[in-house]
Parts: C-alpha cells; structure tokens; sequence
C-alpha cells in the first residue's frame, strides 16, 4: 500500500490546544470510517505553522478526498518512495 506525507498549513497550529487536537483528529477519524478501511492515518507532526501527516491509501484521490470531506488543506502530497534512518548506515 503507497504511504503519502501531507503538508498542511495552519497557521497557529503549534498554538492548538490539546482540545483543538482532539477534536480535529475525532473529525479525521470519522471521515476515514466513512471511506472504509483502504485509507489509514499513521500519524501527524504539529509545527509552528504546518501539519505533516502519514497515510497509507491505494491512490493520492483518496487522499484528497479525505481532505476535502474533513475540511483541512492538503497543500502538498507526497508519495513516499523509501524510509531511512540511522540503521541504514550500517547496511
């Protein structure tokens, strides 16, 4: 299954309350239920201005549609194409 990154620019969302996460991550939660099992949330980074967000899902659209249907920009989407780290070094 591709994995995608996808920036998203909020101003003031390193300023979001834990509150405001919540109800943000409960609103994406429900979107993707309603698009079924294919696309998954991994996991988010909250910066100053931006989110980075990793998803699994078989095509960028569904990405996109999960976007559009939640309300939250999806400013750029990036397929990922290998993951390293620390261990690579050492291969």
């Amino acid at each position: 299954m591709p994995k995608y990154v996808i920036e998203r620019e909020i101003p003031g969302a390193g300023k979001l309350t834990p509150e405001q996460l919540q109800g943000i991550s409960q609103k994406s939660c429900g979107v993707l239920k309603s698009l079924g099992p294919q696309i998954q949330w991994i996991e988010s980074y909250v910066t100053d201005d931006k989110v980075y967000c990793v998803y699994t899902a078989p095509s960028e659209a569904l990405v996109r549609e999960h976007a559009k249907q939640g309300g939250f920009p999806a400013n750029r989407i990036s397929e990922v194409k290998g993951i390293i780290s620390p261990a690579t070094a050492a291969a």
